[in-house]
């Protein structure tokens, strides 16, 4: 046999065993810091069952030999430094592709510079404060701001609610200073008056000798926000004990302060509580009727979805659009490329957009009212603020 027939044969062999092994497939990997242990836990929980619902769902329509690897790190709560820790684990030892999830905005906060410097998109799930985007121009946010919520609370409050003098009450760290000035501004240019403010401690609060101190204040409301998940219900259970209700004194806030998954934790004290907000699990939008079905079969109706679980859902729905838009060849540019205007119009809480100048998220915001649904209690979307986006950065443009 000549060496020309041999190479011949041996070189036919190697394709005949290439086509017989496809090459090695793509995976990507995510990293997801969360609040997985702690009094806090609960939050994680929500956005980490929206998230890998949204795996389990659409995995099969990732790109050809293409997988996703979630690599999980608990920050046990607002805790920075730890929160800042993981995310360099998990960009230069675990070396993923993501980063996502992040409940606290203190822990966002310090997370985002890293980006800049390693080009690793950062999408985060939930935490609020106004400034997180501009840190880095690798980080987009699909949960919301609270300057998104509680400005047009504000107006609408003064302008459409009767109220007349509010109480301002709220947690003692950056979303909830937010909170307080927005939901400030949106009151008073629409002729409200503020009477009294108090801060909450953010770790372990006794809100009763808070509470106590509106209650004296004899205001027509109190606006509230908390961190959600359990001092949501907390809250609730103060003002109840002190019977706010009963001297005609209103609670209202951003949705935090009625989740829909600690409804059913609160009793019968917050109905009629009007909140501005993104997300209802009772929305009749088809998109939020397969997404709610999806959750309970998965997870049965023990815990049922919140605004936190859509974050993490969406989160997933961004990333895997940045990763079919690249056919799985993600890189930090190729992704933000997509990112930056990507829009879903089926979203659970109905059509959002990343704002392609400021990265933030761009979405309707409703006015809800909790009312009676059936057997439960359920936030009720009544007035839509169609396509908001964040009036902090349009107050307060780039220097």
């Amino acid at each position: 046999m000549t060496y020309r027939i041999q190479a011949a044969l041996l070189g036919a062999a190697l394709l005949g065993a290439m086509s017989a092994h496809p090459a090695a497939a793509e995976t990507i990997k995510i990293g997801v810091i969360l609040t997985y242990s702690g009094p806090m836990a609960s939050l994680g929980d929500q956005i980490d069952k929206g998230l890998s619902l949204y795996v389990k769902e659409h995995e099969k329509d990732l790109p050809p030999g293409t997988t996703v690897e979630i690599v999980r790190r608990d920050d046990t709560g607002p805790n920075p430094e730890t929160a800042k820790r993981l995310a360099q684990e998990l960009i230069t030892r675990d070396h993923v592709n993501f980063l996502t999830g992040v409940v606290w905005s203190p822990n966002a906060l310090a997370i985002a510079p890293l980006t800049a410097e390693a080009k690793v998109p950062f999408i985060v799930s939930n935490a609020a404060a106004v400034t997180v985007p501009r840190l880095s121009p690798y980080v987009a946010r699909v949960s919301f701001t609270l300057w998104e919520e509680c400005l047009p609370l504000g107006q609408w409050a003064a302008s459409k609610g009767g109220l007349k003098k509010v109480f301002i009450a709220v947690s003692d760290f950056a979303p909830g200073h937010e909170a307080a000035q927005a939901f400030t501004k949106g009151f008073k240019d629409a002729g409200g008056q503020i009477v009294d403010s108090v801060a909450f401690p953010l770790k372990d609060p006794d809100f009763v000798p808070f509470m106590q101190r509106v209650k004296d204040a004899k205001p027509d409301a109190v606006f509230v926000f908390v961190p959600s998940g359990k001092q949501a219900t907390a809250v609730m259970k103060a003002y109840n004990d002190l019977g706010m209700k009963a001297d005609g004194i209103k609670i209202i806030g951003p949705q935090d302060i009625v989740p829909d998954e600690e409804l059913p934790s609160m009793g019968q004290e917050p109905l009629g509580v009007i909140t501005a907000g993104t997300y209802s699990n009772a929305a009749q939008r088809p998109a939020n009727k397969a997404y709610v079905a999806a959750w309970t079969r998965e997870y049965g109706t023990k815990t049922m979805p919140g605004f936190m679980s859509v974050g993490g859902w969406d989160s997933m729905a961004a990333i895997f659009s940045a990763i079919n838009a690249t056919k799985g060849h993600v890189d930090g540019d190729k992704v933000m490329a997509v990112l930056e205007g990507w829009k879903n119009p089926q979203s659970p809480r109905g059509e959002i957009m990343i704002d392609p100048d400021t990265r933030d998220i761009v979405q309707h915001i409703y006015i809800r009212r909790v009312e009676k649904l059936g057997d439960r209690l359920a936030n009720i979307e009544f007035v839509t603020l169609p396509m908001t986006k964040d009036p902090w950065k349009e107050l307060n443009p780039p220097k």
